[in-house]
């Protein structure tokens, strides 16, 4: 279980990193831009090379789409709720802890994430912590900025950071010992529920925002394909 809660702290201290980053230092839109097109290549090779070639060949192909159907309808209400934290802190009208309850609905899948994988296979919760921690990095970046932008007091600003920590740890101590002792089933359909969430986040939300600032095309491309390159090198390396 302390592997499982260290895994699981990982993706909170990618918001916390993200945050301390936003505190410190003034990074131009296109640099941002970047960042979120390598977390879309970390994201891509997480799927294609460390959960797919899991499922394919050992679980029936219509519970595998079934279970994606359902993480794409998890990915969709979490880009609802976002899209509403948003639209409502473009208005004015939002405080410091809707913005927590936002980052807390994503750390919260992405505890359940880590929880689960580990429950699976120890190297497999290690890669979606690393994976998560991350992509989340860009994501605690600009909520931090977004802040400081409506003068959220900088004291604030950092607890609610450190704050996140919570979700994480709790959702991942959910996943692990809801899926601890499973069969191989339901662990691929967990697994194929997390495909549909990260390849639909990633491709409808995640890449979107990184071509927002306009970053260079080959800039861009670089950074998705070191993202990829990255953590097929990452995995290697835990394997």
């Amino acid at each position: 279980m302390f592997e499982v809660l260290v895994f699981a702290a990982l993706p909170a201290f990618g918001i916390i990193i993200g945050s301390i980053l936003a505190e410190s230092i003034r990074t131009p839109k296109w640099l941002i831009g970047a960042s979120l097109h390598t977390t879309a290549g970390v994201v891509i090779a997480l799927v294609s090379i460390s959960i797919m070639p899991r499922l394919i060949g050992v679980m029936p192909i219509w519970l595998i789409s079934v279970a994606f159907l359902a993480g794409a309808g998890i990915s969709v209400l979490i880009a609802s709720i976002w899209g509403a934290f948003r639209y409502r802190s473009r208005t004015g009208n939002i405080s410091a802890w809707m913005v927590c309850m936002a980052v807390a609905t994503d750390l919260v899948s992405d505890g359940l994430m880590v929880g689960a994988g580990t429950a699976v296979g120890v190297q497999l919760g290690c890669l979606f912590a690393a994976t998560q921690s991350i992509a989340n990095i860009p994501g605690g970046f600009a909520a931090t900025a977004n802040l400081r932008d409506d003068e959220v007091p900088k004291a604030r600003r950092m607890a609610l950071s450190f704050s996140m920590l919570v979700p994480a740890l709790l959702s991942a101590a959910l996943g692990y010992y809801g899926l601890r002792g499973a069969s191989s089933l339901v662990h691929g359909a967990v697994l194929s529920v997390f495909v549909g969430i990260l390849l639909l986040a990633t491709i409808e939300d995640v890449i979107p925002q990184g071509d927002e600032p306009n970053p260079p095309r080959w800039v861009s491309t670089t950074a998705f394909a070191l993202g990829f390159v990255g953590f097929l090198l990452l995995s290697n390396l835990l394997g």
